[in-house]
Protein backbone atom coordinates (compact mmCIF):
# COMPACT_ATOMS: atom_id res chain seq x y z
CA UNK A 1 0.00 0.00 0.00
CA UNK A 2 2.93 2.34 0.53
CA UNK A 3 3.62 2.29 -3.20
CA UNK A 4 0.11 3.48 -4.12
CA UNK A 5 0.86 7.26 -4.16
CA UNK A 6 3.88 6.67 -6.38
CA UNK A 7 1.85 4.51 -8.76
CA UNK A 8 -0.91 7.10 -8.97
CA UNK A 9 1.63 9.82 -9.66
CA UNK A 10 3.22 7.74 -12.43
CA UNK A 11 -0.18 7.07 -13.99
CA UNK A 12 -1.05 10.76 -13.90
CA UNK A 13 2.24 11.79 -15.47
CA UNK A 14 1.43 9.53 -18.43
CA UNK A 15 -1.42 11.91 -19.18
CA UNK A 16 1.06 14.66 -20.01
CA UNK A 17 3.14 12.58 -22.43
CA UNK A 18 3.03 13.51 -26.12
CA UNK A 19 0.89 11.62 -28.61
CA UNK A 20 2.18 8.39 -30.17
CA UNK A 21 4.92 8.60 -32.81
CA UNK A 22 3.44 9.46 -36.18
CA UNK A 23 0.50 11.37 -34.72
CA UNK A 24 -0.05 14.69 -36.43
CA UNK A 25 -2.31 17.66 -36.85
CA UNK A 26 -3.47 19.30 -40.05
CA UNK A 27 -4.64 22.82 -40.85
CA UNK A 28 -7.00 22.87 -43.83
CA UNK A 29 -9.06 25.51 -45.63
CA UNK A 30 -12.02 23.70 -47.17
CA UNK A 31 -14.86 21.50 -45.93
CA UNK A 32 -13.81 18.80 -48.41
CA UNK A 33 -10.30 18.69 -46.98
CA UNK A 34 -11.69 18.58 -43.45
CA UNK A 35 -13.95 15.65 -44.32
CA UNK A 36 -11.17 13.75 -46.07
CA UNK A 37 -8.75 14.20 -43.16
CA UNK A 38 -11.42 13.32 -40.58
CA UNK A 39 -12.01 9.94 -42.24
CA UNK A 40 -8.39 8.82 -41.79
CA UNK A 41 -7.55 10.02 -38.26
CA UNK A 42 -5.17 7.85 -36.28
CA UNK A 43 -4.60 8.08 -32.48
CA UNK A 44 -3.27 11.54 -31.70
CA UNK A 45 -4.32 13.03 -35.06
CA UNK A 46 -6.49 16.12 -35.45
CA UNK A 47 -7.64 18.48 -38.20
CA UNK A 48 -8.58 22.16 -37.86
CA UNK A 49 -10.32 24.51 -40.31
CA UNK A 50 -11.31 27.71 -38.45
CA UNK A 51 -11.86 29.75 -41.63
CA UNK A 52 -14.95 27.66 -42.45
CA UNK A 53 -16.80 29.61 -39.74
CA UNK A 54 -14.71 32.51 -38.41
CA UNK A 55 -17.09 33.58 -35.63
CA UNK A 56 -20.07 32.48 -33.59
CA UNK A 57 -20.99 30.25 -30.64
CA UNK A 58 -19.04 27.01 -30.20
CA UNK A 59 -20.42 23.55 -29.36
CA UNK A 60 -18.25 20.49 -28.79
CA UNK A 61 -19.58 16.99 -29.49
CA UNK A 62 -17.61 14.11 -27.95
CA UNK A 63 -18.29 10.65 -29.38
CA UNK A 64 -17.08 8.01 -26.93
CA UNK A 65 -17.82 5.20 -29.38
CA UNK A 66 -15.54 6.58 -32.07
CA UNK A 67 -13.17 8.26 -29.57
CA UNK A 68 -13.43 11.60 -31.34
CA UNK A 69 -14.28 15.21 -30.47
CA UNK A 70 -15.87 17.49 -33.08
CA UNK A 71 -15.95 21.30 -32.83
CA UNK A 72 -18.83 23.30 -34.33
CA UNK A 73 -18.79 27.09 -34.58
CA UNK A 74 -22.05 28.75 -35.53
CA UNK A 75 -23.25 25.27 -36.46
CA UNK A 76 -20.39 24.59 -38.91
CA UNK A 77 -17.83 21.87 -38.25
CA UNK A 78 -14.39 23.50 -37.91
CA UNK A 79 -12.33 20.75 -36.29
CA UNK A 80 -12.17 17.12 -35.24
CA UNK A 81 -9.70 15.23 -33.09
CA UNK A 82 -9.07 11.80 -31.66
CA UNK A 83 -9.46 11.50 -27.88
CA UNK A 84 -8.88 9.10 -25.01
CA UNK A 85 -11.78 8.89 -22.56
CA UNK A 86 -12.31 7.03 -19.28
CA UNK A 87 -11.15 3.44 -19.02
CA UNK A 88 -13.34 0.62 -17.60
CA UNK A 89 -14.24 1.44 -14.03
CA UNK A 90 -13.65 5.15 -14.65
CA UNK A 91 -15.99 5.71 -17.60
CA UNK A 92 -16.53 9.24 -18.86
CA UNK A 93 -20.14 10.25 -18.11
CA UNK A 94 -22.41 11.03 -21.04
CA UNK A 95 -24.69 14.03 -21.13
CA UNK A 96 -25.02 17.75 -21.74
CA UNK A 97 -22.38 19.76 -19.90
CA UNK A 98 -21.27 23.37 -19.70
CA UNK A 99 -17.70 24.59 -19.33
CA UNK A 100 -17.40 25.47 -15.64
CA UNK A 101 -13.75 26.48 -15.48
CA UNK A 102 -10.82 27.14 -17.84
CA UNK A 103 -7.17 26.87 -16.77
CA UNK A 104 -4.38 26.70 -19.36
CA UNK A 105 -1.80 25.67 -16.74
CA UNK A 106 -3.92 23.36 -14.61
CA UNK A 107 -2.31 20.72 -12.38
CA UNK A 108 -4.14 17.77 -10.87
CA UNK A 109 -5.07 17.90 -7.20
CA UNK A 110 -5.63 14.11 -7.28
CA UNK A 111 -2.50 12.78 -8.96
CA UNK A 112 0.58 14.39 -7.43
CA UNK A 113 0.23 17.76 -9.14
CA UNK A 114 0.44 16.21 -12.62
CA UNK A 115 0.12 18.76 -15.46
CA UNK A 116 -3.18 18.83 -17.35
CA UNK A 117 -2.64 21.59 -19.94
CA UNK A 118 -5.55 23.59 -21.33
CA UNK A 119 -8.03 22.12 -18.88
CA UNK A 120 -11.73 22.89 -19.34
CA UNK A 121 -13.75 21.59 -16.41
CA UNK A 122 -17.10 19.87 -17.07
CA UNK A 123 -17.93 18.71 -13.53
CA UNK A 124 -16.72 19.70 -10.09
CA UNK A 125 -15.86 16.11 -9.20
CA UNK A 126 -13.02 15.75 -11.68
CA UNK A 127 -14.27 15.40 -15.29
CA UNK A 128 -12.58 17.78 -17.73
CA UNK A 129 -11.16 18.26 -21.20
CA UNK A 130 -7.37 18.57 -21.25
CA UNK A 131 -4.25 17.68 -23.22
CA UNK A 132 -2.79 14.25 -22.55
CA UNK A 133 -1.66 10.90 -23.90
CA UNK A 134 -3.73 9.29 -26.68
CA UNK A 135 -2.88 5.58 -26.95
CA UNK A 136 -5.80 4.79 -29.27
CA UNK A 137 -8.21 3.50 -26.63
CA UNK A 138 -9.91 4.75 -23.42
CA UNK A 139 -7.22 5.14 -20.75
CA UNK A 140 -8.06 8.12 -18.52
CA UNK A 141 -9.70 8.27 -15.09
CA UNK A 142 -12.80 9.86 -16.65
CA UNK A 143 -11.40 12.97 -18.31
CA UNK A 144 -11.38 13.52 -22.06
CA UNK A 145 -7.78 13.72 -23.25
CA UNK A 146 -6.92 15.68 -26.40
CA UNK A 147 -3.73 16.21 -28.45
CA UNK A 148 -1.78 19.13 -27.00
CA UNK A 149 -2.02 21.49 -29.99
CA UNK A 150 -5.70 20.69 -30.56
CA UNK A 151 -6.44 21.30 -26.86
CA UNK A 152 -4.69 24.68 -27.16
CA UNK A 153 -6.71 25.68 -30.22
CA UNK A 154 -9.98 24.49 -28.67
CA UNK A 155 -9.20 26.42 -25.47
CA UNK A 156 -8.79 29.61 -27.53
CA UNK A 157 -12.26 29.43 -29.17
CA UNK A 158 -14.49 28.26 -26.28
CA UNK A 159 -16.09 30.42 -23.61
CA UNK A 160 -17.18 29.82 -20.05
CA UNK A 161 -20.62 28.24 -20.07
CA UNK A 162 -20.15 26.78 -23.55
CA UNK A 163 -22.01 23.58 -24.41
CA UNK A 164 -20.27 20.18 -24.48
CA UNK A 165 -22.30 17.10 -25.46
CA UNK A 166 -20.85 13.67 -24.62
CA UNK A 167 -22.51 10.65 -26.21
CA UNK A 168 -21.86 7.02 -27.05
CA UNK A 169 -20.13 4.21 -25.17
CA UNK A 170 -16.47 3.30 -24.92
CA UNK A 171 -16.42 -0.46 -25.49
CA UNK A 172 -19.41 -2.63 -24.72
CA UNK A 173 -22.04 -0.92 -22.55
CA UNK A 174 -22.97 -2.37 -19.18
CA UNK A 175 -26.70 -3.02 -18.93
CA UNK A 176 -27.73 -1.83 -15.47
CA UNK A 177 -30.75 -0.07 -13.99
CA UNK A 178 -30.37 3.68 -14.24
CA UNK A 179 -32.46 6.73 -13.32
CA UNK A 180 -32.99 8.52 -16.62
CA UNK A 181 -31.51 11.22 -18.79
CA UNK A 182 -31.86 13.87 -16.10
CA UNK A 183 -29.76 12.03 -13.54
CA UNK A 184 -27.83 15.21 -12.89
CA UNK A 185 -25.12 15.34 -10.26
CA UNK A 186 -23.81 18.25 -8.27
CA UNK A 187 -20.57 18.56 -6.28
CA UNK A 188 -19.56 15.27 -4.69
CA UNK A 189 -22.02 13.29 -6.81
CA UNK A 190 -25.07 14.60 -4.93
CA UNK A 191 -28.13 14.20 -7.21
CA UNK A 192 -29.85 17.40 -8.26
CA UNK A 193 -33.62 17.70 -8.13
CA UNK A 194 -35.34 17.44 -11.50
CA UNK A 195 -38.96 16.79 -10.55
CA UNK A 196 -41.32 15.62 -13.30
CA UNK A 197 -44.46 17.60 -14.04
CA UNK A 198 -47.52 16.84 -11.96
CA UNK A 199 -50.54 15.24 -13.60
CA UNK A 200 -52.34 18.54 -14.29
CA UNK A 201 -49.17 20.64 -14.85
CA UNK A 202 -48.66 21.67 -18.48
CA UNK A 203 -45.41 23.51 -17.86
CA UNK A 204 -43.14 24.97 -15.19
CA UNK A 205 -41.09 28.17 -15.52
CA UNK A 206 -38.25 29.18 -13.15
CA UNK A 207 -36.04 31.69 -15.03
CA UNK A 208 -34.55 33.05 -11.80
CA UNK A 209 -32.76 29.72 -11.32
CA UNK A 210 -30.20 31.01 -13.84
CA UNK A 211 -30.68 34.63 -14.96
CA UNK A 212 -28.11 34.29 -17.75
CA UNK A 213 -26.04 31.76 -19.66
CA UNK A 214 -26.27 29.61 -22.81
CA UNK A 215 -29.62 27.90 -23.39
CA UNK A 216 -29.94 24.16 -24.07
CA UNK A 217 -33.27 22.43 -24.70
CA UNK A 218 -33.54 18.67 -24.16
CA UNK A 219 -36.55 17.02 -25.83
CA UNK A 220 -37.49 13.41 -25.05
CA UNK A 221 -39.62 11.63 -27.63
CA UNK A 222 -40.39 8.87 -25.13
CA UNK A 223 -41.59 11.19 -22.35
CA UNK A 224 -43.03 13.88 -24.65
CA UNK A 225 -41.25 16.38 -22.40
CA UNK A 226 -38.98 19.37 -22.95
CA UNK A 227 -36.51 20.57 -20.33
CA UNK A 228 -34.89 24.02 -20.67
CA UNK A 229 -31.43 24.47 -19.16
CA UNK A 230 -29.61 27.80 -18.91
CA UNK A 231 -26.00 27.53 -17.90
CA UNK A 232 -26.02 24.69 -15.38
CA UNK A 233 -29.58 25.04 -14.07
CA UNK A 234 -33.04 23.96 -15.12
CA UNK A 235 -35.21 27.00 -15.82
CA UNK A 236 -38.31 25.27 -17.14
CA UNK A 237 -39.97 22.17 -18.48
CA UNK A 238 -43.13 21.51 -20.46
CA UNK A 239 -45.25 18.81 -21.99
CA UNK A 240 -44.70 18.66 -25.73
CA UNK A 241 -45.84 16.60 -28.67
CA UNK A 242 -43.10 15.17 -30.88
CA UNK A 243 -43.56 12.31 -33.37
CA UNK A 244 -42.33 8.99 -31.96
CA UNK A 245 -40.64 6.14 -33.77
CA UNK A 246 -37.43 8.03 -34.61
CA UNK A 247 -34.46 6.31 -32.93
CA UNK A 248 -31.67 8.72 -33.86
CA UNK A 249 -30.33 11.46 -31.63
CA UNK A 250 -30.32 14.94 -33.18
CA UNK A 251 -28.49 18.08 -32.10
CA UNK A 252 -29.53 21.43 -33.55
CA UNK A 253 -27.86 24.81 -33.09
CA UNK A 254 -29.53 28.17 -33.69
CA UNK A 255 -27.34 30.17 -36.06
CA UNK A 256 -27.47 33.67 -37.49
CA UNK A 257 -26.87 34.26 -41.19
CA UNK A 258 -24.83 37.29 -42.35
CA UNK A 259 -28.07 39.13 -43.11
CA UNK A 260 -29.30 38.63 -39.56
CA UNK A 261 -31.87 35.87 -40.16
CA UNK A 262 -31.95 33.05 -37.60
CA UNK A 263 -32.03 29.43 -38.70
CA UNK A 264 -31.43 25.98 -37.24
CA UNK A 265 -28.37 23.94 -38.26
CA UNK A 266 -28.32 20.20 -37.62
CA UNK A 267 -24.93 18.98 -36.40
CA UNK A 268 -23.72 15.91 -38.26
CA UNK A 269 -23.38 13.33 -35.49
CA UNK A 270 -21.58 10.10 -36.41
CA UNK A 271 -23.20 6.90 -35.21
CA UNK A 272 -22.16 3.31 -34.83
CA UNK A 273 -18.94 1.59 -33.88
CA UNK A 274 -15.49 2.80 -34.95
CA UNK A 275 -14.97 2.27 -38.65
CA UNK A 276 -18.68 2.25 -39.43
CA UNK A 277 -19.90 4.75 -42.05
CA UNK A 278 -21.38 8.00 -40.83
CA UNK A 279 -25.16 7.78 -40.75
CA UNK A 280 -26.96 9.83 -43.37
CA UNK A 281 -29.18 12.64 -42.17
CA UNK A 282 -32.94 12.10 -42.17
CA UNK A 283 -34.97 13.77 -44.92
CA UNK A 284 -36.40 16.28 -42.46
CA UNK A 285 -34.68 19.65 -42.54
CA UNK A 286 -33.32 21.18 -39.31
CA UNK A 287 -36.17 23.69 -39.24
CA UNK A 288 -38.69 20.87 -39.66
CA UNK A 289 -37.05 18.97 -36.80
CA UNK A 290 -37.19 22.07 -34.59
CA UNK A 291 -40.84 22.60 -35.51
CA UNK A 292 -41.81 19.02 -34.62
CA UNK A 293 -42.20 19.90 -30.95
CA UNK A 294 -45.64 21.37 -30.23
CA UNK A 295 -45.47 23.38 -26.99
CA UNK A 296 -48.13 24.87 -24.73
CA UNK A 297 -48.61 28.38 -26.22
CA UNK A 298 -47.92 30.16 -22.92
CA UNK A 299 -44.63 28.28 -22.45
CA UNK A 300 -43.59 28.94 -26.04
CA UNK A 301 -44.16 32.67 -25.49
CA UNK A 302 -41.88 32.59 -22.42
CA UNK A 303 -39.19 30.62 -24.23
CA UNK A 304 -39.11 32.51 -27.53
CA UNK A 305 -37.23 35.65 -26.31
CA UNK A 306 -34.43 33.39 -25.02
CA UNK A 307 -33.79 31.73 -28.40
CA UNK A 308 -30.54 33.43 -29.36
CA UNK A 309 -27.67 32.32 -31.62
CA UNK A 310 -25.90 29.43 -29.92
CA UNK A 311 -29.05 27.90 -28.42
CA UNK A 312 -28.75 24.11 -28.66
CA UNK A 313 -31.54 21.51 -28.93
CA UNK A 314 -30.90 17.86 -28.10
CA UNK A 315 -33.70 15.59 -29.42
CA UNK A 316 -33.43 12.10 -27.97
CA UNK A 317 -35.54 8.93 -28.09
CA UNK A 318 -34.59 8.24 -24.46
CA UNK A 319 -36.52 9.06 -21.30
CA UNK A 320 -35.80 11.95 -18.95
CA UNK A 321 -37.42 10.55 -15.83
CA UNK A 322 -36.31 8.24 -13.04
CA UNK A 323 -37.14 4.56 -13.39
CA UNK A 324 -36.95 4.76 -17.16
CA UNK A 325 -34.10 2.30 -17.53
CA UNK A 326 -31.23 2.78 -19.96
CA UNK A 327 -27.96 4.56 -19.33
CA UNK A 328 -27.85 7.72 -17.18
CA UNK A 329 -27.12 11.06 -18.82
CA UNK A 330 -25.72 13.90 -16.76
CA UNK A 331 -27.31 17.25 -17.52
CA UNK A 332 -24.64 19.84 -16.73
CA UNK A 333 -23.33 20.11 -13.19
CA UNK A 334 -24.01 22.44 -10.31
CA UNK A 335 -21.98 25.62 -10.09
CA UNK A 336 -19.72 25.03 -7.08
Amino acid sequence: MKRLPALLAAAALLAALPAPAGAQGALVATAAELTAQAETLQPGDWVWAPALSPAGPVTLFVDLTRQTATVYRNGVRIGISTISSGKPGHETPTGVFVILQKDADHRSNLYDNAPMPYQQRLTWDGIALHAGALPGYPQSHGCIRLPLEFAKRLFAVTEMGGTVIVSGVAGEPAITPAPGLLAAEGPGGVPLDHAPLAGDELYRWMPDSAPEGPLTLVISRRDQTLVALRGAAEIGRARVYVPQGETATHVLMLSQAPGGALHWIQLELPEGKPGAPVATLPPASPDELADQALLPPAFAALLEPLLLPGTTILITPESLEEGSGGLPLTIADAIG
